[in-house]
């Protein structure tokens, strides 16, 4: 498949905020974090006039220069997959690409072979939501992944005593990606689903993993605590800082306890009881 990248001129500090805007409203594939500024790409099969009226919006308003350029056809998994970065929460956990070496002091050494489709390049995500589980029981637990893109905090989960995981995402790459992972990392209780939440039709989860973008968030805040039960905890990430008041408005509103939270770089996560 042949692609568009966009080279997008923009301050260091406005990289995260912009990565999260397009990917969330725009159908930008994946992103490549720049000294100068971002390289965002967008399927030849996506015309660039569909994505130019909000993108002249938002460089009006964050102050940035585009341009674009059709590239030639290559394997753009394999591409990607070389620029992965491994992530690592202290010693606790470390998720690598099978060409990074494994580091020994690392209690979960988790195995993961992106794919493009949900490359963003947040770690800081990620590694807040691992943060948060480190210190939770997950021995013998009911866990859902919910937008499990990579399958990682599934296949983490498991790994830390999870009797049973349901992992859904709504691409199929991320559900094909999920399968692939979990095998990778020996993990065989691991129910990948392809769809929507209401492809989830169980309920009674010990704990709800939902690292996803903010407008998925307030739409199934409801829905999810539907499917936990009173001692249950839902851990929720992929949040911008500036959305912060937002969230939290739609937390008590929903009937939630917000009882811890982490932030790093521009991105939350955070710890709800029901």
């Amino acid at each position: 498949m042949s692609y568009y990248v966009y080279t997008i001129k923009a301050a260091p500090s406005q990289q995260e905020i912009l990565i999260a805007l397009l990917a969330e409203y725009l159908p930008f594939d994946s992103f490549e974090e720049k000294a100068e500024g971002l390289e965002a790409y967008l399927a030849e099969e996506v015309e660039p006039g569909q994505v130019e009226p909000m993108l002249k919006d938002l460089a009006e308003q964050y102050d940035f220069r585009y341009s674009y350029e059709l590239l030639p056809d290559k394997n753009w998994n394999e591409e990607w997959e070389a620029a992965f970065q491994p992530v690592k929460v202290d010693n606790f956990c470390m998720i690598r690409a099978d060409f990074h070496p494994a580091d020994p002091q690392v209690t979960f050494d988790l195995v993961i072979n992106p794919k493009m489709a949900f490359g963003t390049g947040h770690h800081e995500t990620t590694f807040m939501m691992i943060k948060m589980m480190e210190d939770l029981d997950f021995t013998h637990k009911k866990v859902l992944d919910y937008g499990c893109g990579t399958g990682v905090l599934a296949i983490l989960a498991s790994k830390m005593g999870a009797q049973e995981i349901d992992a859904v995402d709504i691409e199929a790459p991320a559900y094909e990606n999920t399968i692939e992972n979990a095998q990778i990392n020996d993990v065989f209780n691991v129910r990948a689903i392809h769809g929507t939440l209401q492809a989830v039709i169980d309920e009674g989860y010990d704990l709800i993993l939902a690292n996803i973008n903010r407008n998925v968030i307030l739409e199934s805040l409801r829905p999810l605590r539907k499917k936990m039960k009173p001692t249950s905890i839902l851990l929720i990430s992929g949040i911008l800082k500036q959305d912060e008041a937002l969230i939290r408005e739609a937390i008590q509103k929903n009937g939630f306890t917000l009882t811890s939270r982490l932030e790093k770089g521009e991105w939350l996560c955070m710890k709800l009881l029901p």
